[in-house]
């Protein structure tokens, strides 16, 4: 049986790496998690460096507010 398209996106997703960008947990360093190959990206340009930054600060404020996910905008053109 053919798996079907969000199936397969599913199984992609789950194939992939998560971190943070530091490699701690997020609960100890407030910082977002992402796949390794996009930290990695992000981590190559200052621009990148810049929007990760940006991406962590929203998590941590989040975070101060008691809230478990945050709108940080790295996953941003994805349905969620």
């Amino acid at each position: 049986m053919a798996l079907k398209k969000s199936q397969k996106s599913l199984k992609k997703w789950t194939k992939q790496k998560w971190r943070t960008p530091s490699g701690k947990k997020s609960s100890e360093t407030g910082e977002v998690y992402a796949p390794s190959a996009t930290i990695k990206k992000l981590k190559s340009t200052k621009a990148g460096k810049a929007k990760l930054a940006a991406a962590n600060k929203k998590k941590r404020e989040a975070t101060k507010k008691g809230k478990q996910h945050a709108k940080h905008g790295l996953h941003k053109g994805k349905k969620r």
